[in-house]
């Protein structure tokens, strides 16, 4: 294993932030850590970084506890990271790349990022989706060995965002480790081999994404216009329910659905069949309130 968090615990006063919490990740894969705000896994996040110390628990990286190389070996992508207006791009990872004693190779670097057409570029006059592209060159331009993205599109549109998961899955074609923070459950699920979900301080659910949309998200859901409806709903023999002007019906056996649907006249023109993903896991496991 390339990293192991060991029953690790970090308590604020009273309110314990993270509640013995234990997992691991083999070399070359993206892991997931996925929860809703105050689940913990920001703090987490930190305590694996070394940016702050745990109460309990231990950290081994490549099997042992780490020491000073740890930090030279990882690269960050902070949510929020201040950079210089005066600087261009080229600048700034000139500026970075002074800070380690081993590097990329920056042209490299430039190309996987898709940063080519904006190296003289100044820092304040690019836009959301390059400047993140730009973070990421940063957090790599030590040729880390374990990278951390922490809510790496937040705030791009949807072309941005899916451009930055192509940079993301290139880096993990070379092999690199990668912990991911998302609230994008999309986005979980098309980069991330493994995943942990969090929640009030507590790993409540692992596995890959296909594993855990199977063991917490059975079936399929059949969704029709209530108008589409031309007999009473009681004849329906299947599992439905009302929800305003549609009609869901969860179903194990889409075939036999489609039939009974059909033998009742039912119109079919304006059917949608939705398959669970991991927004249905993260939502049944942590629920659908709001938190601040």
């Amino acid at each position: 294993m390339l990293l192991e968090v060991k029953n690790i615990k970090k308590t604020y006063k009273k309110l314990v932030a993270v509640d013995d919490v234990s997992f691991s990740i083999p070399r070359g894969i993206c892991f997931g850590l996925l929860g809703p705000n105050g689940a913990g896994k920001t703090t987490t996040i930190e305590v694996i970084e070394d940016i702050i110390t745990s109460d309990e628990g231990e950290i081994l990286y490549k099997g042992k506890p780490r020491a000073s190389a740890f930090r030279e070996e990882i690269g960050i992508q902070f949510q929020h990271t201040a950079l210089l207006a005066f600087l261009t791009v080229r600048e700034s990872l000139e500026t970075f790349k002074r800070l380690y004693s081993k590097t990329a190779d920056l042209e490299q670097l430039v190309q996987i990022c898709h940063l080519s057409e904006l190296k003289n570029q100044f820092n304040d006059k690019i836009s959301g989706g390059q400047r993140q592209r730009l973070l990421l060159a940063l957090a790599m331009v030590n040729n880390p060995t374990l990278l951390f993205l922490d809510e790496p599109s937040t705030g791009l549109d949807p072309q941005a965002r899916r451009n930055l998961w192509d940079v993301v899955e290139n880096i993990k074609k070379q092999g690199k480790t990668i912990i991911l923070t998302t609230h994008y459950m999309e986005e979980a699920q098309v980069l991330c081999d493994q995943i942990a979900i969090m929640d009030h301080g507590r790993i409540i659910a692992q596995g890959s994404p296909d594993q855990l949309i199977r063991q917490f998200c059975q079936g399929v859901t059949v969704i029709l216009p209530r108008k589409g409806f031309h007999a009473p709903l009681k004849r329906l023999a299947i599992n439905f329910k009302q929800d305003g002007d549609r009609i869901k019906i969860q179903t194990q056996d889409i075939n036999s659905c489609l039939k009974q649907l059909i033998q009742q006249n039912v119109d079919l023109t304006d059917l949608t069949v939705h398959s669970p993903n991991l927004e249905d896991v993260f939502l049944k496991l942590t629920g659908r309130q709001l938190r601040a």
